[in-house]
């Protein structure tokens, strides 16, 4: 059975509508909460006359500041105390849960969707999104009415003041004790979002001369032509300002792209491919294999590049939710997709992107390499996305007209090159994905296909 109120990455939606409401985010709040209590006490985890805890934190969006305090009231009615951090990364909330031994970790944000929307998704003890056994018992508590416990047993609230600065040196961290970043001109584009006060000082602390990029959020301007979602701005600091490197984030920072001196961007499959080529050399990975997780996305040149290497490499749904779930079955450290969401389990629990720039980072050091030479033998084959809008109840599996299009361009690639139809899991579209070697044909065959859609839709 479909669940009611969480989607893949937790519940989203635009402010003032639907789920993203002060009531229904109080109430979800208070769900959480009451869900988290009777866990707790059927553990074992929480001594009588103990509450369990919850940290929360949030994006630059302007809304935040409504939601936090919503969520704060709910977790306070159901008993559960609440430690508040203020604008940190996604991942930085993963983090932090995990290290101060807190019950849940909840960030409100919607990534690199527009100011107006936003979403609360939650984190578990481990620092890992909350398996699906637990969302749906919040999902059941939402169905009850909301109540509140007895003043004597309500939750209290508290502000960490040190939550940034435990996580700059966490991200520092993972970056190589004898390597530095002296010598290097890094433009950091913040997106106005949730690092514009972390990712600069981490990659400073590190000897880094740092160009700040979008770091002056005002609620309103996250994600705004800017960020890991238009990485065109990044492209053009770094060549106005003679950078060596520049780095994108999304608006929670969970997304990496980057950029050389010569403006060309990396997305996440070349950044990806960089640290497993690393990665692999060295023989690292807890399991002694060196595997990759991509996606239905995933470049087939950067498969084929992997392959060459003698690197595993299999696909997972789109959405990092379902890249981790195949990393944890497989035993593999490394995953991704090429939207920017890279994950090293070696490193963290998560998709992080300020990590994952130190992960690249630290090969570009220890070899002496640009990003170009790092990935030169990585050749990535053209690839066309054509987004059709379906009406409603219109099911394109059943036309044949549209299945002999993409047969038809099957047989055309020969082999060496992919054609994928996906639906969009949040909006009313059909994803028409072409890659082969050569890009006229590729560009061809993609509006072939979503012509034969288009088509469909009319009879």
């Amino acid at each position: 059975m479909g669940r009611k109120y969480f989607g893949t990455d937790g519940v989203r939606g635009r402010v003032g509508e639907s789920l993203i409401t002060p009531e229904f985010v109080m109430r979800l709040g208070y769900a959480a909460g009451t869900a988290l209590v009777a866990r707790e006490h059927q553990r074992g985890n929480v001594r009588e006359g103990e509450r369990p805890a919850v940290l929360i934190g949030k994006d630059t969006r302007i809304s935040g500041y409504m939601l936090e305090a919503a969520l704060e009231s709910g977790f306070a009615a159901a008993g559960v105390d609440v430690m508040l951090c203020g604008p940190m990364p996604t991942p930085a909330i993963a983090y932090l849960t995990r290290a101060l031994r807190l019950q849940v970790g909840v960030v409100i944000s919607a990534s690199h969707n527009p100011y107006y929307d936003n979403g609360i998704k939650f984190f578990s003890a481990q620092g890992t999104k909350l398996p699906d056994a637990v969302e749906t018992e919040i999902e059941a508590c939402l169905e009850q009415p909301m109540g509140c416990m007895d003043s004597a047993r309500l939750g209290k609230a508290r502000r960490i003041d040190d939550a940034a600065g435990r996580y700059i040196e966490f991200c520092k961290s993972t970056f190589p004790n004898e390597l530095d970043l002296r010598g290097l001109k890094i433009a950091v584009d913040c997106a106005h979002g949730a690092a514009y006060q972390v990712a600069p000082s981490v990659f400073h602390e590190l000897g880094a001369d740092v160009i700040p990029i979008a770091a002056a959020p005002n609620g309103l301007n996250i994600n705004e032509d800017v960020g890991a979602t238009a990485p065109d701005s990044l492209r053009r600091a770094v060549l106005d300002q003679g950078a060596d490197l520049g780095i994108a984030l999304d608006g929670d920072a969970d997304r990496l792209l980057m950029a050389d001196a010569d403006g060309r961007l990396y997305d996440g499959d070349q950044l990806l491919y960089i640290i497993a080529r690393q990665r692999a050399a060295q023989g690292a990975g807890a399991t002694g294999v060196v595997g990759v997780v991509g996606t239905l996305m995933s470049n087939l040149g950067f498969e084929h590049a992997l392959g060459r290497l003698g690197i595993p490499f299999a696909r997972a749904s789109v959405g990092d939710r379902y890249v981790l779930e195949m990393m944890q079955e497989r035993g593999w450290p490394l995953g991704g997709e090429n939207s920017g969401h890279i994950i090293c389990l070696d490193k963290h629990t998560t998709g992080d992107g300020i990590i994952a720039a130190l992960q690249v980072l630290a090969v570009l050091r220890k070899q002496g390499v640009t990003l170009a030479e790092a990935c030169a033998d990585l050749v990535m084959y053209p690839q066309r996305l054509i987004n059709v809008r379906l009406p409603a109840g219109f099911d394109w599996r059943a036309h044949a007209g549209i299945g002999a299009a993409q047969a038809a361009a099957e047989r055309a690639l020969d082999g060496k090159g992919r054609v994928l139809l996906r639906p969009s899991g949040t909006e009313p579209l059909l994803r028409v994905m072409v890659e082969g070697e050569n890009s006229d044909e590729v560009q061809r065959w993609a509006e072939s296909i979503a012509e034969a859609i288009r088509n469909a839709i009319c009879v």
